[in-house]
């Protein structure tokens, strides 16, 4: 059973929907992709962050937050929010904690979706 204060089950059925009859071959592809990227994004945060590019910090946040709604992981989109918004509205100060918080984050989604592929 799926952390629904993670993960999203109704995504996750959502995603099956689109190909109900392939042994989850679809919804496997999605979520290796997905885990295989979102550490790239995190690595574009803290890049962007330690050079002062705030464009591409918010175009990484905004990345993994339209990532994260796309397979239902709730947490870790909330968190991609936070960053996106508050890049955005205030730069790349004082952010730390919140990058922390979404590696966090994912970890725990990286998580609940090994248990669908595995």
């Amino acid at each position: 059973m799926l952390n629904s204060q993670v993960i999203d089950p109704e995504a996750i059925a959502s995603l099956r929907a689109l190909s109900p009859n392939d042994d989850d071959g679809f919804l496997k592809e999605i979520l290796g992709i997905f885990m295989d990227d979102t550490p790239l994004r995190i690595a574009e945060l803290h890049a962007s962050r330690t050079s002062g590019d705030v464009a591409t910090f918010t175009r990484a946040a905004h990345s993994i937050k339209g990532s994260s709604s796309n397979v239902g992981a709730i947490e870790l989109r909330t968190v991609a929010e936070q960053l996106e918004h508050r890049s955005r509205q205030h730069g790349l100060d004082d952010l730390e904690e919140l990058v922390a918080e979404l590696e966090a984050a994912f970890i725990r989604t990286r998580a609940e979706l090994t248990k669908l592929v595995a």
